[in-house]
């Protein structure tokens, strides 16, 4: 890949800036407080929720097929409300993108599994578009990771090859499928290797352009 020509960088939102919207490890916590049976929870949830993520069902059809299949003791706004604060920063990767992104000299999109309600969120949140130039979310574009149609929509719509691309995920799985298209893909294991990479990539940039 010739440096000089790199002018798209592609990131995953969650486990690299955000925590994942509705992991596993939130859906525990949430059997946990409002008394759910985890095992049930986690079934359905497996079941349907990439129907959701691809955006042919809404958070309150999905919620209606996982959580209010049954009578409960709370309401749908305090189930909905405890999904959303499970949303949170991670430490030290957005903000310093955020500034970084300023005179970087490339276009940053998003690539990403999350379902519309949920994504919205997390964008309006956590000010998404202050260190993204577009989201390709799979919600919106009805595909889903590790489809490489997903990878090969948001290399049309940024008019790019995939030599001129570079895709960071925290998923192997999902990096592997963008290196099997030709995209130069790390796994994000970390705020200070992530950033490196992105320091060098810029300096290279910078170096080919004097």
């Amino acid at each position: 890949m010739q440096s000089s020509d790199l002018k798209i960088l592609f990131f995953d939102i969650g486990g690299v800036l955000l925590s994942n919207g509705w992991g596993h490890e939130s859906r525990m916590a949430a059997a946990e407080k409002f008394g759910l049976d985890y095992k049930e929870l986690d079934s359905l949830h497996n079941f349907i929720f990439n129907v959701y993520e691809i955006g042919s069902i809404t958070l309150d059809q999905y919620l209606d097929t996982v959580i209010f299949n049954h009578p409960r003791d709370f309401v749908r706004e305090d189930f909905k409300e405890f999904m959303y604060a499970q949303s949170v920063e991670l430490p030290d990767m957005l903000a310093w993108l955020k500034e970084w992104k300023r005179d970087c000299g490339f276009r940053i999109i998003s690539i990403n599994n999350e379902g519309k309600e949920l994504n919205d969120y997390r964008v309006q949140k956590f000010k998404l578009h202050l260190c993204f130039d577009a989201f390709i979310s799979s919600c919106e574009v009805k595909m889903r990771k590790p489809d490489p149609g997903i990878f090969q929509l948001a290399m049309g719509i940024a008019q790019a090859t995939p030599s001129q691309c570079v895709y960071f995920d925290d998923r192997i799985m999902f990096t592997n499928t963008a290196k099997k298209l030709g995209i130069k893909a790390f796994q994000h294991t970390g705020f200070e290797s992530t950033k490196q990479i992105l320091e060098d990539l810029k300096k290279e940039r910078f170096d080919r352009t004097i």
